[in-house]
């Protein structure tokens, strides 16, 4: 728990500084607006987002049978609620709190609502949690605005947390049964870990009508031209230390060997901070995305589990019994960065989450040029700049195949669904109240 208190400490005090050492950094064209945005009182949004990563990212914090995309989710949920009963420009999530006045204070009504959610969330952390809220409320000026955002952001956050509460995230998963047919999905060398979230498909949306809405087709048939094209091009260049990899390609599978939703969250407050945004501008582009992000992972686990794809390591590894021609074995076979992902491997998780990401970036700050930095949540002080969010989204895609992990049509199907449950939610959802 010491180790929890500091680390959390620090990145309260880390609030006031333009950008954490570890996080993504706007080039020189838009640092002067992230300085004068860190110069204001600072965003809570932004705030509680890192306050979050700052859990998720402290070992044992998380428990291995949540995904934390859902947290994300609901605390931004409960943020932008709290926010949108104030401003009153976009429609609500989940609940519109009525008789609440325009002068009722965002950033009260901000801090309580994620305080709120992430204590039942994190009991653990309650009285770290506790101490920032009191910090951050004591920079709001007293009066009944503040105590009607204080109320506001309570709310909310209780709103939320019933509605989540029997949304099927506490489903204990039966033993997962490996099949021994080639083609479906078998525990990976080296470690042979158990699958992971083999009924997360089960959880209920946040925006989707079901977890199958955009499930993506069947991957390609095992004695197909395409099957073979895309099992060659991960066998050559996602083996370790690879000779036909370029050094760069082999560094980025590395690079983004990471929780990628971590890295988006990361870009979208830089993105925040540089642009000025307003608490509730913050609200909903943090809101939009956590909700993608984790209607992402339940529409990809619908697929995955369905589909049951064997990982590259265990096709390459079994090459001579998928009746292809031309796929020849490679018993000793290892992928890049060692180990794989614990679950089958079509659609590719990092090609959802990274498309959803970028669309939704693009579309809320109309568009997609950024000159920015990403800092390796796997590679401490390892730097990668990009021109544009849809860079980033190509190379954290793309990463995949170096890393060894994933068959391009994996990256291809995943991409797809990525778009398409941004797109449902950006049509559907925290729309403009005139719309």
């Amino acid at each position: 728990m010491n180790k929890v208190v500091v680390t959390l400490s620090l990145v309260c005090a880390c609030l006031t500084a333009q950008a954490r050492n570890s996080t993504t950094a706007f080039s020189d064209e838009t640092s002067q607006g992230t300085a004068a945005s860190a110069d204001r009182a600072l965003n809570p949004v932004v705030h509680w987002n890192r306050t979050l990563l700052a859990i998720v990212r402290t070992p044992g914090a998380q428990s291995p049978t949540l995904h934390p995309t859902r947290s994300f989710a609901m605390m931004h949920a409960a943020i932008y609620d709290a926010v949108s009963s104030i401003d009153r420009t976009h429609r609500p999530y989940l609940i519109r709190i009525p008789r609440v006045s325009r002068r009722a204070s965002e950033a009260a009504a901000a801090d309580a609502a994620a305080h709120d959610v992430l204590v039942a969330l994190y009991p653990a952390f309650q009285t770290t949690l506790d101490a920032q809220l009191e910090q951050l409320l004591s920079q709001v000026a007293e009066g009944v605005h503040k105590d009607q955002g204080i109320t506001v952001g309570g709310l909310a956050a209780e709103a939320i947390l019933e509605a989540r509460l029997s949304d099927g995230s506490g489903t204990q998963a039966p033993p997962f049964v490996f099949a021994s047919v080639p083609g479906d999905f078998q525990s990976t060398p080296p470690n042979f870990p158990k699958p992971q979230f083999t009924e997360w498909a089960r959880v209920a949306p946040f925006a989707l009508e079901s977890a199958s809405q955009f499930r993506p087709e069947p991957p390609p048939d095992l004695t197909s031209d395409t099957y073979a094209d895309v099992f060659n091009e991960v066998k050559s260049l996602g083996i370790g230390k690879s000779s036909t990899a370029t050094a760069d390609q082999a560094l980025t599978g590395s690079f983004w060997n990471g929780a990628v939703q971590n890295y988006w969250n990361e870009i979208a407050q830089t993105a925040a901070l540089a642009t000025a945004l307003s608490i509730p501008e913050s609200a909903r582009l943090f809101a939009l995305l956590n909700l993608a992000f984790a209607d992402d992972v339940i529409a990809f686990y619908d697929a995955k589990y369905t589909y049951n794809l064997w990982r590259p390591v265990t096709a390459i590894r079994a090459g001579d019994t998928d009746n292809n021609p031309d796929t020849a074995a490679d018993p000793n076979w290892l992928p890049e960065v060692g180990k794989t992902t614990p679950d089958p491997s079509y659609p590719g998780a990092h090609a959802v989450i990274s498309a959803s990401a970028a669309l939704v970036l693009r579309t809320f700050f109309r568009q997609d040029q950024f000159n920015f930095k990403v800092t390796s949540e796997v590679m401490p002080g390892v730097e990668r700049s990009f021109a544009s969010f849809s860079a980033a989204e190509q190379e954290a895609t793309l990463s995949r195949i170096f890393a060894g992990v994933h068959f391009r049509s994996d990256l291809t199907a995943g991409r797809q669904l990525g778009q398409d449950v941004a797109a449902f939610l950006l049509v559907h959802f925290l729309q403009p109240v005139d719309r």
